[in-house]
């Protein structure tokens, strides 16, 4: 791939990820929930039990962020907490049965999504761009675990 390409498709991904967040809240909104508050209810849903800490670094965000969606998410009745039996220090965050019925409205709207999405892409084509797309993940999964300031080329 060229240098020209390679610039290319840096901004791509970036543009595609952005217009698919923009997408995703304006469609979770329509459920009353947030993408944050989605994607909290997403990693529950396969990881119950989940300390806030734990969810927080699956987020990608700040502790107290989380705190502030698990606070929204109680006070609708969608998840409680519960204190961890071996740290009473940590709370662990599990689902409420109020909760199933969101989960599959947002399974629907994550399918219809991604089927407007991929609309007019060929399969050959989606299967090359999932399976580059993997690869690129794990390469930049590999560079994330050398110490800051050295460089690590990919093959």
């Amino acid at each position: 791939m060229s240098q020209h390409s390679d610039h290319d498709l840096l901004f791509l991904l970036h543009d595609v990820a952005r217009m698919l967040r923009v997408e995703a809240d304006r469609r979770a909104s329509a459920h009353g929930v947030t993408r944050a508050q989605w994607a909290l209810l997403s990693r529950l849903a396969r990881n119950p039990g989940l300390s806030q800490k734990e969810i927080a670094d699956l987020l990608e965000v700040e502790p107290i962020s989380v705190a502030r969606l698990v606070d929204r998410l109680a006070a609708s009745g969608l998840i409680e907490r519960r204190a961890d039996a071996a740290d009473r220090r940590i709370w662990r965050l599990h689902l409420l049965p109020a909760a199933e019925p969101v989960l599959q409205d947002l399974a629907v709207l994550k399918g219809a999504l991604a089927a407007e999405i991929g609309a007019g892409v060929p399969d050959d084509v989606r299967d090359a761009m999932l399976s580059g797309l993997n690869q690129m993940k794990t390469n930049l999964l590999n560079m994330l675990e050398v110490p800051p300031g050295t460089i690590k080329e990919v093959a």
